[in-house]
């Protein structure tokens, strides 16, 4: 996957003088206790980091800016040990940039009845904590997560690891930068959006590119270069002739591997992470790119057809927030509408994410009725099966809206002979019908981001961090 860079998170625990320096240094063992046993769990997918005491409201302002300067520190996780009055935290939070989780837990999972005395509810009163601090970021509107819970159940943890997942999307959200090559499709609506809104909303840099920008790159790719990818094709999947003489074959999937080539120079040299192409914008393209756009999925770029940048934007962000695993482009083609049996086949032209593959991925060279060039090689497989999330952006004027629904996806068990592109089969949430129809009336789009890895309330969490109207459907 594209480096984001290390990330950490900062455990800030939130206390007062009154209860004096014993119990002080009683909830620093106790947070230092917790941070270890955390970090040695393996269920967290980034290092917490312990930070100094929050018993005073400069301590707090001092971490929060700091957390700002930090580009490495992706987020602050709160535990209110004790009482922690509220009006300390105003000013740090108010200038708090990043994700905030609010872990509503305590040290001890039991209260012990045969001792509990004053000293023990001093001390241990999280309960008392989590509304004083609870009270205050909600009347500063911060959107943060709550996780409540012991912190040693794994369930919790879980809970943790998924925020830890969005807060870096969040972040790293301000680092997307999209390359379209040529415009979008002309006469279709989904996919044309505000790219200042989406700059300043999303953080999102799009830029416009002439086809010829990127042919020029491509047209400079050596046939030696080209050879030595051929070879590690045929290295990494299998090799499907069809009624093709294998010369020929091989001439087609050479002019994707060197597309392959000449599209990482060009988006590697701009610093651009996420990419379209449109097949009206062809000139000087030998074949719509196919297998050349998939291999770069694979590495995490982003990417959508016919110019939708909007869910190229979208198919990176969720790629980090996923690992880049089960995570990719995706478009609604056809139903299967036998009773019993619905569902959704979904693909595209042929830049079907192969981090989706159930099977063994095959290069196959077919004719493409889109783009009048020649018949381009791509990858064709079957779609993992599991529940998952499919997600959608569409500028509605006034404002950007997200559609998410939750669905099922499962494994074909058809087979389909002449389908020369990937597929994937999905139901959507909370069934079939209910599921279209509540997407077609809310404005789903037809392009998507579908995440077998990734929840909805992950996707929620993401929307409310930069003010996004959304609706989930499950």
């Amino acid at each position: 996957m594209l480096e984001i860079g290390k990330k950490e998170f900062w455990f800030v625990v939130g206390s007062q003088h009154l209860y004096g320096e014993e119990a002080l240094q009683e909830v620093r063992d106790h947070a230092e206790e917790m941070v270890k046993s955390l970090n040695d769990s393996s269920k967290l997918p980034y290092p917490v980091v312990l930070q100094e005491l929050a018993v005073t409201a400069d301590t707090i302002t001092k971490i929060m800016k700091e957390v700002n300067y930090r580009d490495e520190v992706a987020g602050v996780i709160t535990w209110m040990h004790t009482f922690s009055p509220a009006k300390m935290w105003i000013r740090g939070t108010k200038l708090l940039q990043k994700p905030l989780l609010h872990l509503a837990t305590q040290y001890n999972e039991q209260i012990p009845w045969e001792t509990i005395d004053m000293d023990f509810m001093n001390l241990n009163q999280a309960a008392h904590g989590d509304r004083e601090y609870g009270f205050i970021n909600a009347r500063l509107k911060k959107q943060n997560k709550i996780v409540v819970g012991y912190w040693k159940n794994e369930a919790i943890q879980k809970e943790i690891a998924a925020w830890m997942d969005v807060a870096v999307g969040y972040n790293e959200s301000f680092q997307i930068k999209v390359a379209r090559f040529g415009d979008n499709m002309r006469n279709v609506g989904v996919t044309e959006g505000d790219k200042v809104e989406a700059q300043i909303q999303f953080g999102w840099t799009v830029d416009y590119f002439g086809i010829g920008d990127l042919v020029q790159v491509v047209d400079a790719v050596t046939d030696e270069e080209v050879d030595a990818l051929f070879e590690e094709y045929s290295q990494l999947y299998d090799f499907d002739y069809g009624d093709y003489d294998k010369e020929e074959w091989a001439r087609h999937v050479k002019a994707q591997a060197k597309q392959e080539i000449g599209l990482r120079r060009f988006l590697e040299a701009g610093g651009y992470t996420a990419f379209t192409t449109n097949f009206e914008d062809l000139y000087g393209m030998q074949q719509l790119p196919g297998l050349a756009v998939q291999r770069l999925m694979v590495e995490g770029y982003g990417f959508a057809g016919e110019g939708d940048w909007k869910t190229a934007a979208i198919d990176r962000l969720m790629k980090i927030m996923a690992h880049n695993k089960a995570t990719g482009f995706m478009e609604d083609y056809t139903y299967e509408l036998t009773p019993g049996k619905e569902a959704i086949l979904q693909s595209h032209m042929m830049e079907v994410d192969p981090v989706l593959a159930a099977s063994k991925p095959k290069i196959v060279v077919s004719p493409l009725s889109m783009g009048d060039r020649e018949d381009p090689a791509r990858l064709v497989f079957d779609g993992q099966g599991g529940e998952g999330v499919v997600v959608s952006m569409a500028d509605f004027g006034t404002h950007y809206k997200l559609l998410i629904n939750e669905v099922d996806a499962f494994e074909p068990t058809e087979e389909a002979p002449k389908l020369p592109v990937a597929r994937v089969m999905w139901t959507p949430k909370p069934n079939f019908h209910d599921g279209v129809k509540q997407w077609i009336e809310t404005g789903g789009g037809h392009h998507t981001v579908v995440s077998l890895v990734l929840n909805s309330d992950q996707i929620e969490t993401w929307a409310k961090l930069v003010g996004l109207e959304y609706v989930t459907i499950k």
